[in-house]
């Protein structure tokens, strides 16, 4: 018993040697490259067409809104990270279908990108309602702000090789 009280001071001493130490910085998160940063936007936009394709066909089979309720919100969540992943750094990466009207454009591209986004929260809260028909119209309208982008600022697609 003795032998364990002995031992309370002295891990009392440790402890505030240890508190005095300097502490160790965790080092700073390094920051993506431009190449990571379209790879990222690359990946978001097949994942985004993934689910309005999906949604398209749910529309076709009558499916319950609801059940599309988690893509419909993941890509309204996408639209509103959308613009962050066209910084200038990444004009000059290959490969690519971003056109450079995007860069020289930046305030017409940023309107189409909230067009698009407004649309797709609609589509979200339409999903959620359950209303079949509020679903599909609003399905066409994000469509619809997808396209109007894309016709400026996307190049269209080699097909070759």
């Amino acid at each position: 018993m003795m032998r364990a009280a002995g031992l309370v001071p002295i891990a009392c001493v440790l402890a505030g040697c240890a508190a005095t130490m300097p502490a160790e910085t965790a080092p700073a998160p390094m920051a993506p490259t431009p190449q990571q940063i379209v790879a990222a936007r690359q990946a978001a936009f097949h994942m985004s067409g993934a689910a309005m394709g999906n949604m398209r066909a749910a529309i076709e089979r009558d499916a319950d809104p609801k059940s599309q309720a988690y893509a419909a919100r993941a890509v309204a969540r996408w639209a509103q990270a959308l613009p962050t992943l066209f910084p200038d750094v990444t004009r000059v990466v290959t490969p690519t279908r971003a056109r450079p009207e995007i860069w020289s454009n930046k305030t017409d591209f940023e309107a189409k990108a909230a067009a698009y986004a407004a649309a797709a929260e609609r589509l979200a809260e339409a999903a959620a309602s359950g209303d079949k028909a509020a679903f599909a119209e609003q399905h066409r309208a994000t469509v619809a702000t997808c396209k109007a982008c894309h016709d400026l600022y996307q190049a269209p697609q080699n097909r070759g090789g």
